[in-house]
């Protein structure tokens, strides 16, 4: 019986794409800065697997990396460089128009939040997440009043402590805003729990995004088709649901990977897809611009995997995929415009697939593999045989 596990490696960058420069990120370069940055930096695995020869791709140099898995570099076709425009071309469904972005959110619709919620902002800027705490925290605490930020990101933050609004009231904020959202087309609203006192503010792990709702992907196909769909992370939210069969947060890499690994042991009387999200790379490391601790996650990540690969067998299709770059070298605390790795395990021999020009081959090739209609969908499948 059929099985895929498609693993996204949040922000895993491997070079700018060819459009970097109108995003302000040409020369970034996740995974090779980390390697310039960090003497120590390991990972045998990702790179006897194919990361390397895929950095070779996409940097347009001659492959003389071996692999044991096949393997190509992506670009992305969305007019974006955010976790919901990278997952959803991933899903099949590219976003040719970009979402809508803003420094701070005008006087009018900021009226309308307040009116909507219930309540009164502090803030309305773009900062980091950690930032903003540091910033607003103190007086969030003296005057009960959530904090309102944004990003380079299309979204919409809000951050409150815990035992000054209830994460499930800080929901229901999040939630009226929503609404608001759709109408302006932002990508994502995002609680942002925290807690600690002023100078050790720290968030945890309730963050929830409240995404808007996607077109047609591949998920709703395959789950149309009687195949489980089994998000792992913030899978689940970045689609608001729609083609997800069921839904496993998780609170680290390292928790999702032993998600993965029990849902890869438990019994099943349907095909199934495992589709999982390890945000520590992007969420700790990359916004941080930490490139140690980015390195050190990867390097985790890199032991997991030497002992995932064995027990997959030839009714299994392995992907591991980014969404985007985070260079944690990098100017500022925004995500990278880059090409992303596919590392594809499957019966027959390993292949070079080349340089894509889509995120969505990943969608066409599981379709493929399922043997499912990918009609109307964007993505060439990749060659399995």
């Amino acid at each position: 019986m059929k099985r895929a596990l498609l693993i996204v490696l949040d922000s895993v960058g491997i070079g700018h794409a060819p459009d970097a420069e109108d995003f302000g990120d040409f020369g970034a370069d996740t995974v090779g800065h980390i390697r310039e940055a960090v003497p120590d930096f390991h990972i045998p695995t990702l790179d006897r697997s194919g990361l390397a020869a895929a950095q070779q791709l996409a940097a347009g140099k001659e492959v003389t990396e071996t692999a044991t898995l096949s393997f190509a570099a992506l670009s992305e076709k969305s007019a974006g460089k955010d976790t919901t425009t990278g997952h959803w071309e991933i899903a099949g469904a590219p976003v040719l128009r970009a979402f809508t972005t803003f420094l701070r959110f005008p006087e009018p619709l900021l009226k309308e939040m307040e009116e909507v919620s219930g309540c009164q902002f502090l803030g309305n800027y773009a900062q980091s997440g950690t930032k903003i705490l540091e910033e607003l925290g103190r007086e969030h605490l003296e005057t009960g009043k959530p904090i309102l930020y944004t990003s380079a990101d299309s979204v919409i933050q809000i951050a409150a402590h815990e035992e000054v609004i209830p994460v499930s009231e800080l929901y229901r904020i999040c939630e009226a805003c929503r609404v608001l959202a759709d109408r302006e087309r932002i990508g994502r609203v995002i609680a942002r729990p925290f807690l600690g006192k002023p100078g050790a503010f720290e968030r945890t792990s309730h963050r929830h995004d409240f995404s808007m709702d996607p077109p047609e992907t591949a998920l709703n196909r395959l789950e149309q088709s009687g195949i489980r769909t089994c998000g792992v992370g913030k899978i689940s939210d970045i689609f608001a649901s729609s083609g997800i069969s069921e839904s496993h947060p998780t609170r680290s890499n390292s928790e999702g990977c032993e998600k993965i690994d029990e849902l890869l042991e438990k019994p099943r009387d349907s095909p199934q897809l495992i589709f999982a999200n390890l945000v520590d790379f992007d969420m700790l490391y990359g916004h941080r611009r930490d490139p140690v601790g980015y390195a050190n996650a990867l390097m985790e990540f890199d032991h997991w995997l030497e002992t995932l690969l064995p027990r997959l067998n030839k009714e299994t299709l392995l992907l591991i995929t980014a969404d985007h770059g985070n260079d944690p070298t990098w100017t500022g605390t925004d995500h990278t415009r880059e090409r992303v790795p596919l590392l594809l395990g499957h019966p027959g021999p390993s292949r070079n697939h080349g340089v894509r020009d889509s995120f969505a081959d990943i969608a066409a090739t599981l379709s493929h593999w399922f043997g499912v209609s990918h009609e109307g969908l964007a993505g060439i499948p990749f060659d399995l045989s």
